[in-house]
This record gives C-alpha cells, sequence and structure tokens, in this order.
C-alpha cells in the first residue's frame, strides 16, 4: 500500500455536485490520508461544506484560476514527498468517483513500478453507462484525440493500459514525480495539461496507465478543461484554446532546428484552416484559428520555458512515444464514423417537403408545357432577340473581362467599373461554354419552370397543405411581371423573378445553416444587380429580418456584403461624378417601353397597358367592360385573400407579408419617377417590374397564410385565385405565344457579313454605325468585332448626361461623314481603330430620316477617304481607305493596377461566400429555436395520428393527414423560421 494519498480538490461553484463529490470521497474504500482544498471565491456555504471533510490544508483564492494553477497553488504548502510512493489524487467538485476508484489506482501504481500516473475512466455525470473520456493521445501531425469518446461502456476497452497521457480529473500522480516534472505546463491552462503532463513522465522514463476500473462520474462544468457548455459561442472558444494548445505543443516538442519553420508557418496555416472552415460550414472558428496563431507567435517565452521543462526530465528519445499515437487509419475511421453519424442526423428531418406528393411535380408539369408552347418558335431558331436582348460575348474571357473593373468598349471605349449584372450574365453564359448567348435562349425556356419550382418551394415554407403549395408555384409561375418581362425582352427582370422565392427559401433556412445564409448572400447579390431600384427595399427587409431572428442573426448579418463587394466601385464612381441616382437605373441594353401609372402597379402590369385587355378578342372585351375592372375582378380573390391574413391567426407573418408588398409597391412605384438612362435623346424610365414582383411576393405569401388557417374551402378558395390569375394573364399568354411581342428569333448575325469575316481574325475590328433618327438626326456608335453584346454594356455609359471628349469626336466624325465636308478622318480612324463604316436603313414612313440616309449615303459615296463595299441586309457599308488593324484604338487599354486589386478584392468576397454556400452534408446545425417550440415540434412528430384520421382528407381535400385544430397545430414555419 502507499504510505501516503493526498486528494486535491478544486472547488469553484459549489453547489450540489459539490456535495455529491464530498460523499463519494467519504464512501472510498480506500481513503485518502490528507485532503487538500483550493476554494476559488467560494462563499459560507461552500467553505461549510468543504469544512465538514476536515481537510489538511485549505487555499483560498480570490478568483478562479486554471486547475494546474489552482492545484499548484495547494501544492505548494504540501511537505516534500518523503519516497517515490507518495501520491497525489487529482480532483474537482464535478468529479465524483465510484466507491472503489482510489483502491484500483492505488493497486495499479503499486503493481506498476515504473508508472507514474494512473488515470480513471471518466464517466458521465447522469449515465455513468456512458464513457465521457478514457485516454488521450496524438495523431502524427500532433494533434490531440481522446482514446475513448462518448461511447457507450460495455466493457470493449477494459484491456486498455499503457497511454500516452490522460486527462487531468482523476488522476493519480506520484508525488516526487509530480515535483520532478514541475507539474502542469502553464502554458497549457484548459486543454492538453494532463496530456503534456503524460508525454513529459514518458520522456523522463515514466509510464502513464489507464485503469479501467476506477470509474468517476464528470460533469464537465469548466473547472478543469474546457467544459461542455452548449451553444456557439462556447464551442468556438473551445475551439480557439484547443487550436492555441496544438500550436504551443507543436513548437515545444519540434526538433530546434525546425521550429522557426514552425513559427513562420503558422499564420498562413492559419489561413489555408480558415478556408476550410468554410468549406465545413464553421466560419465562427476563423477568428479562433487567427487568435490561436497570433497568441503563439507573440509569445515565444511560453515555448521556451516549455522546451526547458522537456530538456531538464528528458531520458528517452522522441521515438519512444511513437508506438503510443493514434495511427493514420484509426483517424481516418474515426472521420467515417462522424461523417456517418451527421448523415444519419440528415436522415432524421421530420419535415419532409414531400415534393411529388404536395404537387410539385404537377406544378413544374404544367409550368413546362407552358413554357414550350410559349417558345417553341425560338427552339429552332437557336436564338432569342428583341426588345432589351443582344448577344453574349462569343468566348469565356471575354465574357469574364467584362465582368471586372477595367475597359469598357462602349460609347468609344473608357476605363471604369463593371455593372454586377455583367457578372451574372458571366455564370449565365458559362453555363453554356459552348456558345454563352445559347444561355439566353436557355433562360427564356426555363424562367416559367424555375418561377413555378421556387413558388411552390417558398410555399412549402409557409404551409403543409399540398393545394396552397400549388397555388403558390402557380400563381408565381404565371405572375403578370414575369410575362410582361419575357414579352418585353428584359433578362434582369426574368432573373429578378425567378430569384427572388428562392431568396425567401434561403432566408427561412438562413437562421439554421450557414450554407443556406451564404446561398442567400449571393441570391441577394445576383438579385440587387439585376436590378439595383430593389436595393433599398431588400436591405430594408433584411434590417427587419435581423432583430427578428434572435441568434440566429449572426448568420443573417453577412447576407449583404457579397452585393456590396460587387457593387462598390461602381458606387464609388457614380457618387464621384456627382450621379447617385443613376446607381438605381437597370442594367443592360437601355430599353424603353410602355410607362405605367398607379393604378396599372396595383394590378400588376409593368408595361403600361391593362394586361393587354384593351386589345383582347379585336378589341370586343374593351368595348363591353373597361379593361381595370376586368383586371380588378380577376385579381380580387388573391388581394382579399391576403388581406384577411390580419383577421387569422398567424398574424405575425401575415404583417411582414403585407409589409414586403407595400415595398414592393412603393418600389414600383417609385420607379417610374427615375429617368436616369438615356437610349439616344429619351430617357428611359427604371423598369417598375422588378417592384412588382416584390409585391407580387408578398400578397402571394399573405393569401397563403390566411388560406392556410381555413379548417375547410382552402382548396376551393386556392383554385378560385389560380384560375383567375390564369385569367388575367391571358392575353399576354396569347400574345407570346402568337409572337406579336418585342421578343422573337435572334436573327443570324447582328453586322453584315464582311464585317463578321473580319471578326474572325480580327476580334477588335472597329465598325462606325450610324442610325438615322426620327428627329433628322444620326446616332452613332462604334461597335467592336462582330457587334454589340449585352455584357458590355454599362450604366457608367447609358446614365452620362452630358458628352465626353470621346462621344463628341464620335459625333464629329459621324457628322462630317454623313454630310460633304474636307473634314480629315485619318486621325479619327487611327484614334479609335475603325475599318468599316455603316449606315442603317431608315423607316420608309419616315421622311426625315430617309432624307438623312440618302444625304449620308451621297456624302460617303463621294468621300474619296472610304470605299464603297456594296448594301447588305444591314445597309449600306464602306471601308476606310487608312484603316489599321493594328491602331492604337484597336487594342484594348491597360486599366493599370487598381483594377486587378478591386477584382482580387471582389473574387475574396464572393469566393468565400460560394465556398460557404456549398453544401457539405454534414446534416442539421443545432435547433436554437425556444424550447417550447422544439418540444412542440418534436411530439408532433413522435405521435402518429389517430386510426380515424388516418385515412381521412384533409379540409383543403388533399391527402395529407387531418391535423388537429389547436393554435400550435401544423402551420408555424413562416412565424418559427
Amino acid at each position: 500500500m502507499f504510505p501516503r494519498v493526498t486528494a486535491v480538490l478544486v472547488v469553484q461553484h459549489g453547489g450540489d455536485r459539490l456535495r455529491d463529490t464530498l460523499g463519494a470521497l467519504r464512501s472510498q474504500t480506500r481513503q485518502p490520508d490528507d485532503l487538500a482544498v483550493v476554494l476559488m471565491d467560494a462563499d459560507d456555504a461552500t467553505r461549510r461544506l468543504v469544512e465538514g471533510l476536515r481537510p489538511s490544508h485549505v487555499v483560498s483564492l480570490g478568483a478562479p484560476q486554471p486547475f494546474g494553477a489552482a492545484v499548484a497553488a495547494v501544492e505548494r504548502t504540501l511537505a516534500e514527498p518523503d519516497d517515490d510512493r507518495s501520491a497525489l489524487w487529482l480532483l474537482t467538485e464535478d468529479a465524483a468517483p465510484a466507491p472503489t476508484a482510489l483502491e484500483a489506482l492505488v493497486a495499479a501504481l503499486e503493481n506498476a513500478r515504473t508508472a507514474a500516473i494512473a488515470a480513471p475512466k471518466l464517466v458521465e455525470w447522469d449515465d455513468p453507462k456512458r464513457i465521457v473520456r478514457f485516454g488521450r493521445s496524438v495523431t502524427r501531425g500532433g494533434r490531440s484525440l481522446p482514446i475513448v469518446d462518448g461511447e457507450l461502456d460495455q466493457g470493449q476497452h477494459d484491456d486498455l493500459s499503457d497511454i500516452l497521457g490522460a486527462d487531468p480529473v482523476g488522476m493519480l500522480v506520484r508525488h516526487a514525480v509530480w515535483r520532478r516534472l514541475d507539474g502542469f505546463d502553464p502554458a497549457l491552462p484548459v486543454v492538453d495539461d494532463g496530456l503534456d503532463l503524460g508525454m513529459r513522465a514518458r520522456l523522463a522514463g515514466h509510464r502513464v496507465i489507464a485503469v479501467p476500473s476506477a470509474s468517476m462520474r464528470f460533469a464537465d462544468t469548466g473547472v478543469a478543461g474546457p467544459g461542455s457548455e452548449p451553444g456557439g459561442r462556447a464551442a468556438r472558444h473551445r475551439a480557439r484554446v484547443a487550436r492555441t494548445a496544438w500550436l504551443h505543443r507543436r513548437l515545444s516538442d519540434a526538433p530546434a532546428a525546425l521550429v522557426p519553420l514552425h513559427w513562420l508557418a503558422l499564420l498562413p496555416i492559419a489561413l489555408l484552416r480558415s478556408l476550410r472552415h468554410l468549406l465545413v460550414k464553421t466560419p465562427g472558428s476563423i477568428p479562433g484559428e487567427f487568435a490561436a496563431a497570433i497568441e503563439v507567435m507573440v509569445t515565444p517565452q511560453r515555448v521556451l520555458r516549455s522546451r526547458r521543462a522537456i530538456a531538464d526530465v528528458k531520458a528517452v528519445k522522441w521515438s519512444a512515444l511513437a508506438p503510443l499515437r493514434i495511427r493514420p487509419d484509426e483517424v481516418r475511421v474515426r472521420r467515417q464514423q462522424a461523417a456517418e453519424a451527421r448523415r444519419q442526423r440528415a436522415r432524421g428531418r421530420v419535415d419532409d417537403l414531400q415534393f411529388l406528393q404536395t404537387g410539385g411535380g404537377w406544378v413544374l408539369l404544367a409550368a413546362v408545357a407552358l413554357s414550350v408552347i410559349l417558345f417553341a418558335p425560338l427552339l429552332a431558331s437557336g436564338g432569342i432577340s428583341g426588345g432589351g436582348l443582344l448577344p453574349l460575348s462569343d468566348d469565356l474571357a471575354s465574357l469574364w473581362r467584362n465582368a471586372a473593373a477595367g475597359w469598357r468598349d462602349i460609347g468609344g471605349g473608357f476605363v471604369g467599373a463593371a455593372d454586377p449584372f455583367a457578372g451574372v450574365l458571366a455564370v449565365l453564359g458559362s453555363a453554356s461554354f459552348w456558345d454563352p448567348t445559347a444561355a439566353l435562349l436557355g433562360l427564356w425556356l426555363l424562367a416559367i419552370p424555375l418561377s413555378g419550382l421556387g413558388g411552390w418551394f417558398a410555399a412549402s415554407r409557409l404551409t403543409e397543405r399540398a393545394s396552397l403549395r400549388v397555388l403558390g408555384g402557380l400563381a408565381w409561375a404565371v405572375a403578370p411581371p414575369l410575362l410582361d418581362a419575357l414579352a418585353a425582352g428584359r433578362p434582369a427582370a426574368v432573373l429578378v423573378h425567378v430569384l427572388l422565392p428562392w431568396l425567401a427559401v434561403l432566408m427561412f433556412a438562413a437562421g439554421t445553416s450557414w450554407a443556406a445564409a451564404a446561398a442567400a448572400s449571393l441570391a441577394f447579390a445576383a438579385i440587387v444587380a439585376c436590378a439595383p431600384i430593389l436595393a433599398p427595399a431588400l436591405v430594408l427587409a433584411w434590417l427587419v429580418a435581423l432583430p427578428l431572428s434572435g441568434r440566429a442573426a449572426v448568420r443573417l448579418v453577412g447576407i449583404p456584403l457579397p452585393a456590396l463587394a460587387l457593387g462598390l466601385p461602381l458606387i464609388v464612381q457614380q457618387v464621384g461624378r456627382g450621379a447617385s441616382f443613376s446607381l438605381l437605373a437597370d442594367p443592360g441594353l437601355p430599353h424603353g417601353g410602355g410607362e405605367p401609372d398607379v393604378a396599372q402597379i396595383a394590378l400588376g402590369q409593368a408595361n403600361g397597358t391593362w394586361g393587354r385587355w384593351e386589345d383582347a378578342l379585336g378589341g370586343l372585351v374593351a368595348e363591353i367592360v373597361p379593361p381595370p375592372i376586368v383586371l380588378a375582378v380577376l385579381l380580387a380573390p388573391l388581394a382579399l385573400a391576403a388581406i384577411a391574413v390580419v383577421a387569422s391567426r398567424r398574424l405575425r407573418g401575415g404583417l411582414l407579408a403585407l409589409a414586403l408588398a407595400a415595398a414592393g409597391f412603393a418600389t414600383a412605384v417609385g420607379a417610374t419617377l427615375v429617368h436616369v438612362a438615356f437610349s439616344g435623346e429619351r430617357a428611359v424610365p427604371v423598369w417598375a417590374g422588378a417592384g412588382i414582383s416584390v409585391m407580387w411576393l408578398g400578397l402571394l405569401a399573405a393569401a397563403i397564410l390566411a388560406l392556410s388557417t381555413l379548417r375547410r374551402g382552402a382548396a376551393v378558395a386556392a383554385t378560385v385565385v389560380v384560375v383567375l390569375g390564369i385569367v388575367a394573364v391571358a392575353p399576354t399568354i396569347a400574345a407570346i405565344a402568337l409572337g406579336r411581342t418585342a421578343v422573337g428569333p435572334a436573327p443570324e448575325r447582328t453586322l453584315p457579313a464582311f464585317v463578321e469575316a473580319e471578326a474572325a481574325s480580327d476580334p477588335r475590328v472597329g465598325t462606325l454605325r450610324m442610325e438615322p433618327t426620327a428627329d433628322g438626326g444620326i446616332r452613332a456608335t462604334i461597335e467592336r468585332g462582330s457587334g454589340a453584346t449585352l455584357d458590355e454594356q454599362s450604366t457608367l455609359a447609358s446614365t452620362q448626361r452630358d458628352l465626353t471628349g470621346t462621344t463628341e469626336s464620335i459625333a464629329t466624325l459621324a457628322g462630317n461623314l454623313a454630310s460633304r465636308s474636307g473634314y480629315d478622318a485619318t486621325a479619327a480612324v487611327e484614334e479609335f481603330g475603325l475599318s468599316f463604316v455603316l449606315v442603317g436603313a431608315a423607316d420608309a414612313d419616315d421622311t426625315a430620316a430617309v432624307a438623312v440616309e440618302q444625304r449620308a449615303r451621297a456624302a460617303l459615296d463621294g468621300n474619296p477617304q472610304v470605299i464603297p463595299i456594296g448594301e447588305t441586309d444591314f445597309g449600306p457599308i464602306w471601308r476606310f481607305v487608312d484603316a489599321d488593324p493594328a491602331a492604337p484604338g484597336a487594342r484594348i487599354p491597360d486599366a493599370g493596377p487598381v483594377a486587378g486589386w478591386i477584382v482580387t478584392g471582389q473574387l475574396v468576397v464572393i469566393g468565400a461566400a460560394l465556398l460557404l454556400s456549398i453544401p457539405t452534408g454534414g446534416g442539421r446545425e443545432p435547433d436554437r429555436r425556444p424550447p417550447s417550440v422544439r418540444r412542440r415540434r418534436r411530439q408532433r412528430a413522435a405521435s402518429p395520428p389517430a386510426a380515424d384520421d388516418a385515412t381521412k382528407p384533409s379540409a383543403d381535400g388533399s391527402d395529407e393527414p387531418a391535423r388537429p385544430d389547436d393554435e400550435d397545430g401544423g402551420e408555424r414555419r413562416a412565424d418559427e423560421a
């Protein structure tokens, strides 16, 4: 038997756990000879509890200290050990040993003369059949891992003997060895203190053994170790202190020659690990990575002290520790098991979407059928044009170059920021990399199906009823702003309508998923890039969502960052030239159209008509009933259902939906008042359809929430809303199907074949295009290669109110070429790198334009500086005599280093969001909703429907089980999200 065992008890909180621990000490079959207690900021009740055991030594500390420091404080008051057989038993108030624990530990050390440390099995406080931790070792890379962690105790580890280290709680350490090793390393105050002590004992020639028969209930409240407190902040703290300990041990244990290299690699490794945290959706650990690296870098004295402590006791080589390290194959197995556990948690979801069972398949099928009917002629043509459509650049390099800050090939060319919409087009065009322009045709073909899917998924977050999900999908797929955008050839507006419901779906999930939050930030950025006019409404919705999300707001706070990163260069440039309102201009080709009034906006019309009802059946309908009344009657059920939400039990979600609708309406009305872009001399208003899409989304959400509270008749009401909504857009659907809109099959080329052939060998060939206008003027533009493209358009050019030096030079050149004069065009041709001049055909009914065309033809035919080539489908074309493909104007100027830094910053932000948005299959994150809400959801998932209700149809006629009629049943998704 040992001559003396001193139990060292560290007390921090007191309370019931301390009572249990003191009771466990009294019941030991082998009583400790002495009891030394450390009281940290203890109250009188705690002192009385401890004094009941009559400790031999008591040390009071005014503030909580790390476990190692507390043990050292009381150990210094103990007498020098008489021999190597005296021992210290390290305990905490939250560690209650089994009655035979000390006896088993003492017997283990007595029988193993070379052993210096004996470690018990730590089991859960409330469930002693489950092991908390048992033993500790390291991987080849130095990462600390428990040998046994969170397993059910079935005796499978009873043969565990020699180990590298262990948790400090419950350790029995020979007192003389403790003095020789100088106790725990102060540089490891929280994590790996027991592991480091065991490793130094091993290097000193001693053994560390595990004692499976000695068990100890352990609550892990943080007296020793980082604790197991739930919550994201606590988890991040544990990750940071663990990483700090790992890096410190790496520098302490490495060969002296490698320490400088390890020190220099700390920050680069922190950066690489931060990228990994983005991939595995733990961005909250990124600050801890850098904090740990910096803390270790700026405290070299700690490393030097630890290395000296190792050198003072080292008696064997480091290779003696190798057999006790965790093997790589075992690490791989552990990773596989952890991944499988995450997948099991992911498969354990109870809120299955039931896509096919609740009408999602029918919505998709109907949307695809409608899209094929409307755009069948485009399938054969292989392209699309008209309205605000232009081709995309032929190659991905040009597509992505136009998406970056730098040279803009429009209006004679200038260096400036790219519209964020150009980045959206680059992504879209990359989807059909073999022919980027084909992506626009794909967008038109998929817009209605994707909108239907988005509407269905958004509705699935609000209700479980099949009829209402179908309502959301179909009503969004045939929404007036989408059909108007498709008819007018507005790709940005089409993308906005497609993305809005997906943004809503992602925002619902963002509260519990970093991946969803990152994806929502990308959708947010894409929508703002396509419709800057929506930025105020979306930012307002984001600001409202932050306080409503509670603790989940940490995930939502960064949602606007990608949009800001993309738009900041343009914001700086527009504000710098005093054109702040120009930031609201629609990107892409400036394209005018009908300007709606307030009443038309309220009825969902963006093109300045009454849903084309004034032309329906040759105007017959308009003669019988005024079109505004027709539209109002057809859309009244949707409006009434939306307003009715204020009288339902889902008032909170309904008010938010109506507020969203109001914000969309205000945005649409405000858009009609903003005229910042120009097409020639004509001011172009901002498209109101984007705001109407937001309004439509809010109305649909409110209507679905209201109808979801009906016990009976919800399916009938949803059918009425959908059918009348489809009838309301029937004239627009007919116009698109009959080809009576601005959009149609794309022409074979946009410039004459002669220019196309030249562009094949010289992509920068310049063509001066002169278009006669109705007011007797000429609109002159310079087009490169095979013609203007959509991705090279810039709001910096379309919102420019005054002529620049470049545009004045182009106007001067065009005016002199279109008139008989002695103007020498050589300098201008060289400046702009021009090869051809093309005069567009004028409208035969416009006498002023025809006169301008004839005058320009005559002037160019008599101009010796150009050579006529001939007539084309686009008008007559001439070639400049002094054309030089290598002229300075034909080359792309260097944008300078600033553009490169801008692009780098944007790529970092977007890349981080993209990495974070990639799903990892890691299962659900912790449910941080209030316990009452979680309990209700679990109870509903666990309790099957009654036998009589299992086959009973629901009140709306869908085939889902009937739900109880109570305030907390069924329809809570919008309020809980």
